[in-house]
C-alpha cells in the first residue's frame, strides 16, 4: 500500500494519530520536500516518528517514481507531504502512477494553508480562486495571476496568494553546463510579493487592485510564532513578517463587517485600515 500523509503546516507534532500510526510501521518513509517545507528539520520528524525518513526532491518523485513505488504492492510504504496530500498535482500524478502499477493507495488528510488561512478571519467561503507568485527576473514576469484575481475582484472575492519557494535549483548557467550545483533556497516575502503585484498592475493598468487595496499578510501559520499583518499593498511593501513561509491574502471588496472587525486587530496603522474601509470596502453590494 501507498500512503499519502499529510503532515500539516509547522512541525513534527502536526501529523495525525492516524498519520504516525502508519509511518512506524511502514517499510519506507519518503518525505516530500519541494512543493513546500515544514518549520523543522528532518532529524526533529526522525527523532519524533522513531524512523528513517528518505527526502524525496523534485526529481526523485517526478522522474523516479517507480524507486518510490517498488515493492509498495506487497508492503507498506509512506509519503509524506507538508500540509494536505493533494495540495499539489505532483502528488495525484504519484497516485495515478500506482494505479497502472496496481498498487494500492490511501490518503490521509491534514490541514493546508487552504483551509488554515481561515485563522485571518477571513471566511473560507468569501475566497475565490487561488492563485500561485513566483519569483521575477529581469526577462520573466509571468502575469496569468493577475487574471484570476480580476476574476475574483469582479464578484468581491477574496484572493490567497501562494508564494514561491525555490528548493534545490540549478542556474541556467550550471544546467546548461550539466553541472549538478544548486543555487541557496529561496523563499518568497510577503514584501516581494506586494512588490511584484504593483509592479503587474502598473503594467496592465486595469485597475484591479493598487497601493491602497487592503490585504493580509501571513507567515509561518499555524506555529507559535505565526504571524499576521492586515494593511494596505503599499504597506506590506515595506513590512518584514520574519522567516518564511508567508503567504498573502488580497481582500475582495465583499468583506464583511464581521471579517473587518477581526483583522483590523492585527492592522499595522489602524487609522489608515480604517480609512481605506470607509473609502472602498464599507456598503459594498453584498
Amino acid at each position: 500500500m501507498l500512503y499519502l500523509i499529510g503532515l500539516g503546516l509547522a512541525d513534527e507534532k502536526d501529523i495525525t494519530v492516524k498519520g504516525l500510526e502508519i509511518v512506524r510501521k511502514a517499510e519506507r518513509v519518503y518525505l516530500e520536500a519541494y512543493t513546500s517545507i515544514l518549520l523543522v528539520g528532518k532529524d526533529r520528524l526522525e527523532a519524533f516518528y522513531g524512523r528513517n525518513v528518505i527526502v524525496a526532491d523534485r526529481e526523485a518523485v517526478e522522474s523516479f517514481s517507480d524507486d518510490i513505488l517498488a515493492g509498495a504492492d506487497t508492503a507498506d510504504v509512506a509519503f509524506l507531504v507538508v500540509g494536505d496530500p493533494f495540495g499539489a498535482t505532483t502528488h495525484t500524478d504519484l497516485v495515478l502512477r500506482a494505479r497502472t502499477l496496481n498498487i494500492p493507495t490511501k490518503t490521509i488528510p491534514n490541514a493546508s494553508i487552504l483551509s488554515a488561512i481561515g485563522a485571518t478571519g477571513l471566511q473560507l467561503y468569501n475566497f475565490g480562486q487561488t492563485v500561485s507568485m513566483v519569483f521575477f527576473t529581469d526577462t520573466w514576469k509571468p502575469s496569468s495571476f493577475y487574471d484570476r484575481i480580476a476574476e475574483n475582484h469582479r464578484i468581491g472575492l477574496h484572493t490567497l496568494v501562494l508564494l514561491d519557494i525555490k528548493v534545490k535549483e540549478q542556474s541556467l548557467e550550471n544546467l546548461a553546463r550539466g553541472r549538478r550545483v544548486f543555487e541557496p533556497p529561496q523563499y518568497m516575502t510577503v514584501a516581494q510579493c506586494a512588490t511584484q503585484m504593483l509592479e503587474t498592475e502598473d503594467s496592465r493598468k486595469e485597475g484591479v487592485y493598487g497601493p491602497d487595496s487592503l490585504a493580509v499578510g501571513v507567515a509561518r501559520i499555524g506555529a507559535p510564532d505565526q504571524t499576521l499583518v492586515a494593511g494596505t499593498l503599499s504597506q506590506l511593501c515595506m513590512a518584514d513578517l520574519g522567516p518564511p513561509l508567508h503567504s498573502l491574502v488580497l481582500l475582495g471588496r465583499r468583506t464583511h463587517d464581521l471579517e473587518r472587525e477581526f483583522i483590523a486587530g492585527f492592522a499595522a496603522d489602524l487609522q489608515v485600515f480604517d480609512k481605506v474601509w470607509a473609502r472602498d470596502y464599507k456598503g459594498f453590494e453584498q
